[in-house]
């Protein structure tokens, strides 16, 4: 946006950008920007603090009044996130006893739709309250999520649900839909409305039974034959993050 800045104002157009990385804002000298010290993907700071969110866009705003530039200033107040780990969940999982013969894959999948159920009743809320949703971009209905993501664990792809892509995107795109059902769910209960990334993160690759079945996801695609399988256990599923922190992969 720095760049774009630039060729802007040679037009006689007047910008102002808010800066995640200063140092970049540094090298790139835009006309007028504003550093701010929140996490990558938040420009505005948390989500749902309207009042907040409006005083850094009223700042960035008044750069314009700058007569000259390159300007570059520091917003003053940090994103009012809680960095609280999340201790538990609401509605506590109460898991059946689980049949004997079952596989271990079984019965985490098992153990998954179960969570899913628990969450279920918060997700709604939030969808409610908000009106809106990031959970869908894979095309397949929550219910039938996890048997979808299941399929994968011996390595192999499994019935194409759609024709306009391969199964292996899909699988990316149904993960993405799983962890935005399990934030979403999560940030809809009292006191945890605003949890910074890293805490949500932690939470659900550590706390929860969703995580641990990408987790082990990510295993059985590493060790497939099939090279797109390779490549989805190597940069998607769970982020390299993660994944190191989670000794078991």
């Amino acid at each position: 946006m720095g760049g774009l800045a630039h060729f802007f104002e040679e037009d006689g157009i007047p910008t102002t950008t808010i800066s995640l990385i200063r140092e970049h804002t540094e090298k790139m000298e835009p006309p007028r920007a504003l550093w701010v010290p929140f996490e990558l993907g938040r420009p505005i700071g948390a989500p749902n603090n309207r009042e907040f969110q409006t005083r850094v866009l009223l700042s960035v705003l008044r750069l314009l009044e700058a007569k000259e530039g390159p300007v570059l200033e520091d917003f003053n107040e940090e994103d009012p996130t809680s960095e609280d780990t999340i201790t538990n969940l609401v509605c506590p999982v109460n898991f059946a006893k689980e049949e004997a013969e079952l596989t271990d894959n079984q019965k985490m999948i098992n153990a998954v739709k179960a969570e899913m159920n628990s969450l279920r009743p918060w997700y709604d809320m939030a969808l409610d309250k908000r009106g809106r949703t990031t959970v869908g971009i894979s095309g397949i209905d929550l219910d039938n999520i996890v048997d979808f993501i299941g399929a994968f664990f011996d390595g192999t792809a499994p019935e194409n649900p759609r024709d306009d892509m391969p199964a292996s995107l899909i699988l990316n795109f149904a993960t993405d839909d799983l962890k935005a059902f399990y934030y979403e769910s999560i940030t809809a209960q009292p006191g945890q409305e605003s949890p910074s990334g890293k805490v949500l993160e932690d939470w659900f690759w550590g706390e929860t039974k969703a995580g641990r079945m990408l987790l082990m996801l990510k295993e059985s695609c590493r060790n497939s034959d099939d090279p797109m399988m390779k490549a989805v256990a190597r940069i998607m599923v769970v982020p390299s993050s993660q994944a190191y922190r989670r000794k078991e992969l």
